[in-house]
């Protein structure tokens, strides 16, 4: 019998700490709910005693989440362990997930601590959490560049203590998979209690190595990989879920394990990251990429033709991803349209339904075909939003050749009609600058990217803006088939982020 490999995701924890991809509240909810539905082993919702608005994010995460367990985060002190636990208890199954650096480079510069004293605060750590609950993870943090003989030793200890999963990071994502699979073999030959608890490896994308480090890890003993959706998180970001989960699904014939995860699920989950984040995946993306199931060479397409699997190692299907164009247009009815939803992975309630049905029903009147991936940017656009206090009521544009680009722009700020013009060195800065004038932003433009959701002329387009104010990095989200409107609702989307920024609604881990 194959043997089963725990997920652990922590796109809400350390995915969220790429730059300019944090979520709020309703946004990280929503993810936890899909995650659920992947079938993910953990969730680690987040880092509880980072600011309130993580603490409560964890909190209604805990709370919300019924199949799976959930974890947050805490530094291998009693404060950090104690909010944890406030806001994890409520939890069907939480786990605390504790952690302190082992390397002595980490030790002599950021912690200033002896090998002794780390030890010890490890073990405190563990006993205190162990108070709370039996589910408790602890971390080495750096544990790729620290001495092996005194890891082993923490590692004996914290699980002597209590934890019943332990944690061997490539923080810095510096391993090569030979190397990081002796080390965990090493562990797991050295430690005499190494049988009490689950080895678990979470690695870093430096290199571009964090999914053959984990494939490497669980060949040597490890029993949990922590990843997170489309790889996204500090630097170079985390090992890839869906890499590894189809890694381990495809070449069954090699590596004989197993996870629980629900492959079907992957594209949905995939889509819907992208869409909160606006961290766009490169078409090139293993696994999840626009690219991933194309085929353009002649050579290709007639193997394909003639037999998938001459140049397909696994279906479309098998991820979630259809190509089959949507079967709905302008005569389609309610329930037709609601069935197709909930075939992409969303649940939407009533209010959200029927708006995105009004939406589905004005495209369908302007474009030949729907796609899914039309129907996706629809619902990001209408349900996965922030209450707004700017929305764009009226926009009209000039431009060309020998024209001077102009923009109109009627927008509603707080329930009150304003409207100016203004001029620009295009459209789209013609546009901006008008908002800018209206809503009185300080902000930044750091960058703008357009894409098409779908093939044709009729395709709709989809603009991510960052905006940058004091400091603080949103991202901004539109799709529209008239480019010019959906960057001025990208940019009104930047800036509602912006306000709830600064009423201190949700903030950016440290």
């Amino acid at each position: 019998m194959n043997k089963r490999i725990k997920i652990f995701d922590t796109t809400l924890r350390d995915g969220e700490q790429s730059p300019g991809a944090s979520m709020n509240v309703d946004e990280k909810i929503r993810v936890a709910h899909q995650l659920e539905k992947l079938k993910v082993d953990i969730i680690e919702a987040g880092f509880p005693i980072a600011s309130d608005g993580d603490f409560d994010a964890v909190k209604k995460v805990a709370n919300a989440v019924k199949d799976c367990q959930v974890a947050g985060l805490a530094r291998a002190n009693k404060k950090d362990i104690d909010r944890a636990w406030e806001a994890l208890k409520k939890g069907a199954n939480p786990r605390i997930h504790t952690f302190i650096a082992t390397s002595d480079i980490h030790l002599k510069h950021k912690l200033k601590k002896s090998r002794e004293e780390v030890l010890e605060a490890a073990v405190a750590a563990v006993k205190h959490a162990k108070s709370y609950t039996d589910n408790i993870e602890f971390s080495a943090e750096d544990a790729v560049r620290s001495d092996v003989d005194y890891l082993c030793r923490v590692v004996e200890a914290v699980i002597k203590a209590g934890a019943t999963t332990v944690n061997i990071p490539d923080t810095v994502g510096y391993a090569i998979p030979s190397e990081f699979g002796q080390l965990i073999k090493t562990i797991h030959d050295q430690v005499p209690n190494i049988d009490e608890t689950v080895i678990s490896v979470h690695c870093h994308n430096d290199l571009g190595l964090a999914v053959a480090n984990s494939l490497a890890a669980i060949e040597n003993g490890a029993g949990q990989v922590e990843c997170t959706i489309n790889g996204i998180g500090e630097r170079a970001g985390n090992a890839s879920l869906e890499e590894i989960v189809m890694a381990i699904r495809t070449r069954g014939d090699l590596l004989k394990y197993t996870t629980g995860i629900a492959t079907e699920n992957l594209y949905p989950t995939s889509r819907l990251v992208t869409h909160i984040t606006g961290m766009v995946v490169q078409p090139n993306k293993a696994i999840v990429g626009a690219n991933a199931f194309a085929h353009e060479a002649g050579i290709h397409q007639d193997g394909v033709l003639k037999e998938k699997s001459t140049y397909e190692i696994m279906t479309p299907e098998s991820v979630g991803l259809s190509h089959n164009l949507l079967v709905l247009g302008k005569h389609s009815g309610r329930h037709a349209f609601k069935e197709r939803i909930k075939e992409l992975g969303y649940d939407l309630d009533d209010k959200n339904l029927e708006k995105t049905f009004v939406r589905f029903k004005s495209l369908a009147d302007k474009k030949k075909e729907i796609f899914d991936e039309d129907l996706d940017a629809i619902i990001a656009d209408e349900v996965i939003r922030i209450p707004d206090k700017y929305k764009l009521v009226y926009l009209n544009v000039s431009s060309g050749t020998v024209t001077v680009p102009t923009a109109t722009v009627q927008m509603e700020v707080d329930g009150e009609m304003r409207q100016k013009a203004g001029f620009g060195v295009g459209p789209v800065d013609a546009v901006y600058e008008t908002i800018a004038k209206i809503t009185k932003t300080k902000s930044k433009l750091v960058r703008y990217s357009v894409s098409s959701i779908t093939s044709g002329m009729d395709a709709q387009g989809e603009v991510t803006v960052r905006v940058e104010e004091e400091g603080k990095t949103v991202i901004g989200q539109g799709a529209h088939t008239d480019i010019i409107v959906a960057s001025a609702k990208a940019y009104i989307n930047a800036m509602n982020k912006l306000e709830y920024r600064k009423k201190k609604i949700w903030t950016d881990l440290p």
